[in-house]
């Protein structure tokens, strides 16, 4: 007899929305160190259930000092790529996000050292070097989370691991800073950003939630048997026969 099953799947209408987002760690900082200006942002635009489309950019103003030289830096910088949810659309609705991003960013600065010392047996030395301007490239991968706080509004944060691909200056000048990297003499860099997210929903797709599969039951008198023997008559042990020779 053949048992056929008919299961219904559930659907759920899921919103796709534009969000804009602000990094509030930069101005966090400048309020109580006013060397530097770290001010940064994003927008993305949702594909499907999973994947958003996203644009960032930012801006820093760095300064930096020692005892024998002055240093700055100021640039603007961009990353574009996309972010992938990794939780279940059913389950996190369109309130909670969890996933990873994917990004390439370019970052455009000028460097300079108003001031720098040079002593040795003889004098002391004041020079300068001139502005120097630059491009550098990198990639980032940045998980994070993020969880709505009131109706389209949202709280989240997002860890950055970026390889630099090239600080635009060389080896023998590179920049103390880059502008969306982080430290120039490093290869790799890494941080950490907190977002205050506003969304704006603009679509509702269906998405379609497959239903487990229920485990079959077993029928009285399935059961498998070795190859290599046979059944015995009643139920006790399969036995081996050797043939008379």
């Amino acid at each position: 007899m053949i048992t056929v099953s008919i299961r219904a799947q559930d659907t759920i209408m899921f919103p796709l929305k534009i969000k804009a987002a602000l990094e509030v760690t930069g101005p966090a900082i400048y309020f109580s160190d006013k060397k530097n200006l770290s001010a940064e942002g994003y927008v993305s635009v949702d594909i499907n259930e999973r994947t958003a489309i996203v644009l960032s950019g930012g801006y820093l103003n760095y300064s930096y000092s020692q005892y024998n030289y002055d240093y700055l830096n100021h640039g603007i910088f961009f990353r574009t790529g996309a972010d992938f949810n990794l939780r279940n659309p059913k389950l996190a609705s369109d309130k909670y996000w969890a996933g990873i991003g994917l990004r390439y960013g370019i970052s455009f600065f000028n460097m300079e050292t108003p001031s720098f010392r040079e002593t040795n047996y003889w004098s002391t030395t004041w020079s300068s070097i001139p502005s120097v301007r630059a491009t550098a490239h990198f990639i980032e991968v940045t998980p994070g989370i993020r969880s709505e706080v009131f109706k389209n509004f949202s709280i989240g944060w997002s860890l950055s691991m970026r390889l630099l691909v090239s600080n635009g200056t060389g080896k023998d000048n590179r920049p103390i800073y880059i502008p969306g990297f982080g430290k120039g003499d490093a290869k790799v860099s890494a941080g950490i950003g907190y977002f205050i997210v506003w969304s704006i929903p603009f679509k509702k797709i269906r998405y379609i939630v497959k239903p487990e599969e229920p485990e079959e039951p077993e029928e009285p008198g399935d059961q498998l048997l070795p190859t290599d023997q046979s059944p015995s008559p009643g139920y006790g042990p399969p036995q081996r026969t050797t043939p008379i020779r």
